[in-house]
């Protein structure tokens, strides 16, 4: 498959013309023009760029990519190594931040509630990032809990009342505590997402709906796995999806 034609089919797909980001969203570094073999990752870290090469992949497909709004321009340190990595050996990226968030079946939101068996009903927030929905039975804070724990096999953090039912849940994955006041006017009784800061603890507290810190990238995981296995489907591609693991 051509590099362009692979470009083209991603960015259609992802709707990436209608979604505001910020960070470049598509090719981010141009390698070879054909491409077959294709490794996809969370995250363009060295260790991902150096299991591609050994892999022998024309290209690199992630979640968190390069070049985000308000970051260092220059091409120095960890910057130069990895994107030097990249040039040496021919190798495409190609980066899908939000849009791979959003997307309605391969997206990390979709993909979180199916693991979880979670039943979306609407959504809210900017572009609707915030999903709202029912966990599939009945359920407290700290069965939710325990259910996460389970399926991302990393142990939640927890703020809120244990024994409190959860009839209503909100979810966005990855650093999404910023948007736990948008759970919070939507009449969510629990918000899950990836990270937690310090503030949230507060306003989780003080509101009285529980927030759940998962880890951004056990949330964040089963989105570009889904694309990966999409493209392997839908257009003969060699993909494989490498996990590399983050304890955030």
């Amino acid at each position: 498959m051509k590099r362009a034609e692979l470009q083209t089919y991603l960015d259609v797909l992802l709707d990436c013309a209608r979604i505001k980001d910020y960070c470049p969203n598509g090719l981010q570094v141009e390698g070879r023009e054909n491409v077959s073999r294709i490794v996809c990752g969370v995250t363009a870290s060295q260790a991902l760029i150096d299991r591609a090469i050994d892999e022998r992949a024309d290209a690199v497909i992630v979640h968190h990519g390069y070049f985000w709004r308000g970051e260092d321009y220059r091409v120095i340190g960890q910057k130069r190594r990895r994107l030097a990595a990249l040039l040496a050996h021919d190798i495409n990226l190609f980066a899908y931040h939000l849009p791979l968030d959003l997307h309605p079946e391969l997206g990390n939101n979709a993909q979180l509630a199916r693991i979880c068996g979670w039943h979306l009903t609407a959504r809210t927030g900017e572009m609707d990032l915030v999903c709202l929905g029912e966990p599939d039975s009945p359920h407290t804070v700290g069965q939710l809990a325990r259910s996460l724990a389970a399926r991302l096999g990393r142990e939640p953090l927890v703020i809120g009342d244990a024994d409190q039912p959860v009839r209503r849940l909100a979810w966005c994955t990855g650093a999404a505590q910023g948007s736990l006041q948008q759970a919070i006017d939507a009449g969510a009784d629990a918000y899950v997402s990836g990270e937690i800061s310090e503030p949230t603890v507060h306003l989780a507290r003080e509101s009285g709906v529980a927030y759940i810190a998962a880890g951004h990238h056990a949330t964040e995981r089963y989105g570009i796995h889904a694309l990966s296995a999409h493209l392997a489907q839908a257009k003969g591609l060699e993909t494989m999806f490498i996990d590399i693991d983050n304890p955030v």
